[in-house]
């Protein structure tokens, strides 16, 4: 019987839900994993001094040129980072859409999109890809890392639904019950960008599928890149070096 709903992108089956979204969510739940933590300097939400993104890096043939961003993390704008989760395909095409949204707002209002507005705009669409049955749900998630001078630095993430959270911190992907259950235990309010960092790579650790991972192993096979600025309203998208 379930068949029947399975086919359609817009029927819901006898228990609630839309198969094929439910399969996009399974689509990410089995992907290459990658993560987000929000680092603080005291207590006060305000005081938020950067956001870092991990990913597994994919092991592809090394005749494949090399790409400065890789395959898993994206800039967006010059105060806006991405790190994909799901189908590759389907993630490329949400980072044109928030480029060009966040190109028009610069444009049309002179300075840079805030953050909620972009993850809104891309939540969206997500959601639009649920409710036509000319289309697919988008099997992708997108962990955004950004700064804006309202709410400061900011961990958003949206999910193949149209359902779009802020985090502290957070993981997608395979293994990722390893890697939440990790930061639940070790993550802080006042965890120093360095910090960050190190907890990050744990958590990724965490997230592979070998049973006792080494600090080398899981450096070779994480990329990271962070949103931070020491200076009030500094704000800068780079690569994490040491840790890549």
């Amino acid at each position: 019987m379930s068949r029947v709903y399975d086919t359609k992108t817009t029927s819901f089956n006898s228990e609630g839900l839309l198969p094929q979204v439910e399969y996009a969510f399974q689509s990410v739940g089995k992907a290459t994993p990658t993560l987000g933590v929000l680092t603080k300097q005291g207590s006060s939400f305000h005081l938020n001094i950067g956001v870092i993104l991990a990913a597994k890096k994919l092991m592809l043939s090394k005749l494949l040129a090399p790409d400065k961003w890789g395959d898993k993390l994206y800039k967006i704008d010059e105060h806006v980072v991405c790190s994909v989760c799901g189908m590759a395909a389907d993630a490329l095409v949400l980072i044109d859409v928030a480029r060009k949204v966040a190109q028009h707002h610069s444009y049309t209002f002179g300075e840079p999109v805030p953050l909620e507005r972009l993850v809104q705009e891309i939540s969206t669409s997500l959601h639009y890809h649920t409710q036509y049955g000319s289309t697919r749900p988008f099997g992708a998630s997108i962990l955004f890392a950004g700064y804006d001078k309202v709410k400061g630095y900011q961990l958003q993430c949206t999910d193949p639904g149209g359902n779009y959270t802020a985090w502290k911190a957070h993981v997608l992907g395979a293994n990722n019950a390893n890697g939440t259950s990790f930061l639940k235990e070790e993550y802080k309010d006042d965890i120093s960008l360095e910090e960050g960092l190190q907890l990050a790579l744990k958590a990724m650790c965490k997230t592979l599928d070998s049973t006792h991972p080494k600090p080398e192993d899981c450096k070779r096979a994480c990329e990271c890149s962070c949103i931070c600025g020491a200076e009030e309203g500094g704000r800068r998208g780079e690569d994490c070096d040491a840790y890549s």
